[in-house]
């Protein structure tokens, strides 16, 4: 393991970029930076907020779900609930180049988006992001499943309501969509029937899913991202690992780290079997070798 930022304020959503670099979030800090190749830290944009998952699209600009900022407390890792000026979640299109930003969503039918977390673009160019649900004092919000268009111009709910929906991804055929409940350890699935459409389970599944892996004991779930065989390596808190899954359902290792706060993993290299890490229990950033190839996104930049 290859530690390759550290100090970082929770650092989040990394993406492997074609010239080496990886850009990421640090949520505490509201901040956007690049780790370059020679290991020189430059800072994308100060966008204040909650940023939290983020991707390429298909023109380039890195798209990044805002959760709308969260507040703390010395001596407690997690947060205590919204940040004092936190008014509702947002999409954000951020260029990489000027570091200027546009708000592209705030609401879905009219509801105001609570905390989004993680995102994933289609063939098409389209995205699906999870809302997490916000964390409030004594309650927390119910969370959901989204798709969008990167113009600004559509949004739809594709599933609700989940249990703080985390980590989001799409099968190498495009077929299948993944997403992670964090409190709950469970990965559930969502087959696709055309753009931002899926096929609804009926009951007891409580919003349409079918259920592929629950894990037991006291275990989290964060992000994920798949290989390119199909294998969906999702984060997993506590236990401070990445969780490898079948399809299937079958848990096939667990690649352990120094840190409880494993939140992402992303895939890069010419062959794709790097795997960049956020620790961010630690504030690290790290790299190691990956035994099978990453899945190779739509878009990059």
């Amino acid at each position: 393991m290859k530690i390759l930022a550290d100090g970082l304020q929770f650092p989040e959503g990394p993406v492997a970029l074609c010239d080496g670099s990886v850009v990421l979030v640090e949520m505490r800090a509201g901040r956007i930076i690049r780790v370059m190749p020679d290991g020189r830290i430059d800072t994308v944009t100060e966008c204040g907020g909650g940023p939290n998952g983020a991707a390429i699209g298909p023109d380039g600009a890195l798209y990044v779900c805002d959760n709308g900022g969260s507040a703390y407390v010395p001596g407690r890792f997690t947060s205590i609930g919204p940040a004092p000026d936190y008014i509702g979640g947002s999409i954000l299109r951020v260029d990489l180049a000027s570091g200027s930003s546009t708000q592209l969503y705030t609401h879905c039918d009219g509801h105001r988006l609570s905390s989004p977390n993680d995102i994933v673009f289609d063939a098409q160019g389209g995205f699906y992001f999870t809302d997490f649900g916000k964390k409030h004092t004594r309650a927390r919000d119910s969370g959901g499943v989204y798709y969008a268009l990167p113009d600004g111009s559509h949004i739809v709910e594709v599933a609700y309501s989940l249990l703080s929906p985390n980590g989001i991804g799409l099968s190498p055929d495009g077929r299948v969509l993944y997403v992670a409940e964090t409190e709950t350890a469970r990965l559930w699935a969502f087959d696709i029937v055309e753009p931002g459409v899926v096929r609804k389970h009926p009951f007891p599944s409580p919003h349409g899913g079918r259920l592929v892996c629950g894990l037991g004991g006291f275990q989290r779930f964060d992000s994920l991202a798949l290989d390119a065989e199909g294998r969906i390596c999702v984060a997993t808190l506590v236990t401070g690992a990445i969780s490898v899954i079948a399809p299937s359902g079958e848990l096939l290792r667990q690649q352990t780290f120094p840190d409880i706060y494993v939140t992402n993993i992303c895939f890069g290299g010419p062959d794709l079997k790097t795997a960049y890490v956020t620790l961010s229990a630690t504030g690290q950033l790290v790299s190691l070798p990956w035994p099978e190839a990453g899945l190779r996104l739509h878009f990059n930049a």
